[in-house]
């Protein structure tokens, strides 16, 4: 089985700047391949979000599931390169999540076997999303050698 990284994003990036560094960085990330998921934001609550998140979780098959929230583990951009490798390399599929603007339904976190932080700092989820779509790649060029990080 190929190794993957699958993103699942609420909502969409409507930002054509934002849409345009995101796709310059999708098409330099290969080894693993990164497939991003949008489900549909709900003005209803977090709940809501929640089941089109668990739905699209169970879609991809499972894989080791990961809340991005500003309470989990904080990593160096190596550490990160490494634990994503170390990841990868156990379960062939990472599934990392950024939830609405609500958070997370306590149902999405129960599914989760980690949370993750990018940083002390809140971040709108759409520069979350792109700062983490940066870091896969960033990972990606640590593992390979590449002089990117430096």
């Amino acid at each position: 089985m190929a190794r993957q990284i699958h993103l699942i994003v609420v909502g969409k990036l409507k930002d054509s700047h934002l849409e345009a560094i995101e796709a310059d960085y999708l098409k330099r990330i290969n080894n693993p391949e990164l497939l991003i998921h949008e489900v549909k934001a709900s003005a209803e609550n977090k709940e809501a979000e929640g089941e089109a998140l668990i739905k699209k979780i169970k879609e991809l098959g499972g894989g080791h599931v990961v809340a991005m929230t500003e309470w989990g583990k904080r990593y160096t951009s190596v550490s990160f390169a490494e634990w994503s490798r170390n990841i990868l390399d156990r379960s062939n599929k990472l599934i990392l999540i950024i939830a609405g603007a609500e958070g997370f339904s306590s149902e999405v976190l129960s599914l989760c076997q980690e949370r993750l932080s990018l940083s002390e700092l809140t971040f709108p989820h759409k520069l979350a999303r792109i700062l983490l779509v940066e870091q896969l790649y960033r990972a990606q060029t640590i593992r390979s050698g590449h002089p990117y990080h430096n």
